[in-house]
């Protein structure tokens, strides 16, 4: 078992439609944050690609200069889906309630989860899913920072520190047969020096897990 029942519990367990019900048309990571993950993006998505972006919102942070095959999108609230740009089709559904997604096997080149995977009390099936629609040689992209809505986020992610929560995501690809052996980005924000002597906070810290379906 990858969580045991008390690690998937959250504070909050009323439904997530009725949480994210209301659109919320705001960027849940600063600037700093926001450019790491769109060169992130530039470096390991393909032009002209297949692109699932999972638990999505009204904005999905790819590089603008990067135009894609196909890019479909996942949410909670359809309002928030509707508005972003680069969705050329999107569905919505609570992975909570039915983890499996409706998308044939082998249909993307690559796999988005952006500041979301927190929220998932199933995924070891999501992830799973995950495996299944990536083509051969698709990349994972699961990225994350320390910020979350607290009462929604699982156990195992709110009693963590940030190493036990790349660690956590880690153990989610690994427990995929057929990953790659995921690989890690962290990169604190940076600040000028005068600022840090001050004792000021560096931003958002990045944190990124990356795995391949092989072939």
């Amino acid at each position: 078992m990858l969580l045991h029942p008390h690690q998937s519990q959250k504070l909050d367990e009323t439904s997530d439609e009725l949480f994210y019900q209301v659109p919320r048309l705001v960027t849940h990571m600063d600037e700093g944050f926001i450019q790491r993950l769109t060169a992130l993006y530039r470096q390991r998505l393909r032009p002209q690609s297949r692109i699932l972006d999972l638990m999505s919102s009204w904005v999905s942070h790819l590089p603008t200069d990067m135009e894609f095959d196909w890019v479909e999108g996942h949410g909670l609230n359809q309002e928030e889906l509707a508005k972003n740009p680069r969705l050329d089709h999107y569905f919505v559904q609570n992975l909570n309630q039915d983890p499996h997604l409706p998308l044939p096997d082998q249909a993307f080149d690559a796999v988005l989860n952006t500041v979301s995977v927190q929220y998932l009390q199933q995924p070891e099936v999501v992830f799973a899913e995950i495996y299944r629609v990536l083509k051969p040689g698709g990349v994972a992209i699961v990225s994350f920072s320390n910020r979350m809505f607290y009462q929604k986020a699982i156990s195992a992610w709110r009693e963590g520190s940030e190493a036990d929560r790349v660690s956590l995501v880690r153990r989610y690809l690994q427990s995929v047969g057929g990953f790659s052996s995921p690989e890690v980005i962290t990169q604190a924000a940076a600040l000028p020096a005068l600022l840090q002597l001050l004792g000021w906070g560096g931003g958002d810290p990045f944190y990124a897990v990356i795995a391949s379906r092989q072939p």
